[in-house]
């Protein structure tokens, strides 16, 4: 899988983000995708080849191996990676379509169309919400998944066609172990961030709009 879209993708919307969101970007790019590049994807890359059972029944393994991971690990975190980044594009595509609109009208209708207010900082709001949103299904889904975060050195099986229960070891469980906290670390850290970027933009621009309001009384 070719991830330049989605290292474009954050590099730009890197630009319209806050100070939080930056380090967002940061998390997830050298946490997370090189993380998964460089280490993550060749530890999964075998899974099913490893995947061994103590009997020899033709189709016992395959069934026992769907059972226990009915999606892959790594095919899962490359679909939360990229719907989490998803909701950038709103950001991009909000950004781009103030300056199309300012071109169309042939005069600066935005001093800086990337700067956060108005129309825009409802869809920056938007894409924060999305985002916790999608990492915190993703998290749910695992556990439901795969039964907790853990990944078990046996299984124990007795699905049909197997003729009784058998035993079915998981290659490197240890390795995959400590990939699969460290991931579920990293997908907790960007929720933190994400609820406190959604947490300093309210705050701001509600501390902006009560000056606002308490400036024109004045007068």
């Amino acid at each position: 899988m070719s991830w330049r879209f989605l290292r474009d993708l954050l590099s730009g919307a890197n630009k319209y983000s806050t100070g939080i969101g930056r380090i967002w970007v940061a998390v997830v790019f050298i946490f997370r995708l090189l993380v998964y590049i460089a280490a993550a994807e060749n530890i999964w890359k075998y899974e099913h080849d490893e995947f061994e059972c103590n009997i020899k029944q033709p189709g016992c393994e395959n069934v026992c191996f769907d059972h226990f991971f009915p999606i892959s690990h790594i095919r899962l975190w490359a679909l939360q990676l990229i719907m989490v980044s998803a909701p950038s594009l709103l950001v991009v595509f909000h950004v781009a379509y103030r300056e199309n609109r300012g071109t169309h009208h042939n005069r600066k209708l935005y001093k800086r169309p990337g700067e956060l207010d108005g129309g825009l900082l409802c869809t920056y709001l938007i894409s924060l919400i999305l985002k916790t949103g999608f990492e915190i299904v993703f998290l749910v889904l695992f556990y439901k998944l795969y039964n907790g975060f853990k990944v078990p050195r046996l299984v124990k099986c007795d699905i049909s066609p197997c003729p009784n229960t058998v035993d079915c070891y998981i290659s490197k469980p240890t390795e995959k172990m400590i990939f699969l906290y460290f991931l579920v670390a990293t997908s907790c850290l960007c929720i933190v961030l994400n609820l406190s970027e959604l947490s300093y933009l309210i705050f701001k621009y509600s501390i902006k709009c009560y000056l606002k309001r308490y400036i024109k009384k004045r007068q």
